[in-house]
């Protein structure tokens, strides 16, 4: 019979290996939920992340934050949004809710865009690969323990990135000087990546402004589309107005495709399969 039951007991407890200690994710709160998406490719479990804009019915110009907005993204250790007026309330926000110990990410600024350039910038497949890298870097100085993790996802996310590349240079290789135009200016990078020739701009400019066309630019899109002038039509499918959707009327009567591009990620997909979907719309939209 054992006489020393309790050091016994301690002697166990001492000898046996101690659980690692395990910090509490980093809490990262995006303003859209593209850039959510990035920020769970490159952090993994070692986040937890908050997309504020997620609604694909929602139109993200007319947003505004609520008290558990603004809740979030006081206790958020880093906060990304995209910066020249696209999303302006996060600014406010973030001033509201000072913090010396968060970090926060104006994407814009990465790829050195200014107020009055399109704000669609996740469009351009660099200004995701920039912010990938950079949050990769910020994740690494705030929790310096999984630094190497980070890295490595970041090398998985350029990887998986590759095909969108390669889909790019093999439509602009046939689609370059394509005239094209559009409701807004929402695939404008993704245009210029292919190459392709956007009319409409002082149009597509007002409708996202919600300001009235003037009426001969309403013209001039009208006969560009009855007159085949554009042999596309890309429709912003989450805001519009009337006049973008009479456009959209037009094109189909006149027999010019049409494709639908959103402000928002669409539910269940990553970044890498809406962008590839949205170029494989284009490539079945203009057959060879």
């Amino acid at each position: 019979m054992n006489k020393f039951p309790v050091l016994a007991a301690l002697v166990v407890l001492i000898a046996a290996p101690s659980p690692a200690w395990t910090a509490a994710p980093i809490n990262v709160v995006a303003a859209e939920n593209f850039y959510g998406d990035v920020a769970r490719q490159i952090g993994g479990a070692d986040l937890t992340v908050t997309s504020i804009l997620t609604n694909p019915d929602q139109d993200p110009h007319l947003f505004e934050a609520s008290p558990s907005v603004a809740r979030d993204i006081s206790a958020a250790r880093v906060v990304i949004y995209s910066g020249i007026d696209y999303d302006p309330w996060m600014q406010k926000l973030l001033e509201a809710a000072r913090s010396p110990n968060r970090t926060a990410i104006v994407v814009a600024g990465l790829v050195d865009k200014k107020p009055g350039d399109n704000p669609h910038i996740w469009y351009d497949p660099a200004t995701m690969l920039a912010l990938a890298k950079t949050l990769a870097s910020d994740l690494g100085s705030v929790d310096p323990s999984h630094e190497g993790d980070y890295q490595q996802r970041l090398a998985r996310f350029q990887q998986s990135m590759q095909p969108i590349q390669a889909k790019i240079a093999a439509l602009r290789g046939r689609l370059a000087g394509t005239q094209v135009t559009a409701t807004e200016p929402v695939f404008g990078y993704m245009f210029a990546a292919l190459g392709m020739e956007v009319r409409n701009m002082a149009f597509q400019i007002s409708v996202m402004n919600n300001t009235e066309p003037s009426a001969s630019d309403v013209a001039a899109f009208e006969n560009d589309l009855k007159t085949h002038q554009v042999k596309l039509l890309i429709y912003n499918s989450q805001a519009s107005d009337p006049v973008a959707e009479r456009m959209q009327k037009i094109a189909k009567a006149s027999h010019v495709p049409v494709v639908g591009a959103t402000e928002t990620e669409p539910p269940g997909k990553t970044y890498q399969a809406w962008m590839l979907g949205e170029l494989d719309a284009v490539d079945h939209a203009l057959p060879k």
